[in-house]
């Protein structure tokens, strides 16, 4: 347990943000598994709509330094890799 009062501070600043980052950690997961089931599915043109949701749902926390921007652009290559290849078969 935290002994100093900055230490205090930390562990409720830390918890406010972690809560904040969850929304937008968990909203790019979601539009990504939404993407690949219509992929599955074989309904392209929703899978469409919804990795356009995705990307930008990682763009986003990309940008607000919730996931690696690295991390975001291998996401996103693949879900790309995915949907062109569903598109040639």
């Amino acid at each position: 347990m935290a002994n100093t009062a900055s230490a205090k501070k930390r562990i409720r600043s830390s918890a406010k943000r972690q809560e904040r980052n969850r929304h937008f950690r968990a909203a790019a997961r979601t539009y990504i598994k939404k993407t690949r089931a219509l992929i599955a599915s074989g309904d392209l043109e929703s899978a469409e709509e919804m990795s356009r949701k995705a990307v930008s749902s990682l763009d986003k926390a990309a940008r607000k330094g919730i996931v690696h921007p690295r991390n975001a652009a291998r996401r996103k290559g693949r879900l790309m890799k995915a949907l062109a290849a569903a598109r040639e078969a």
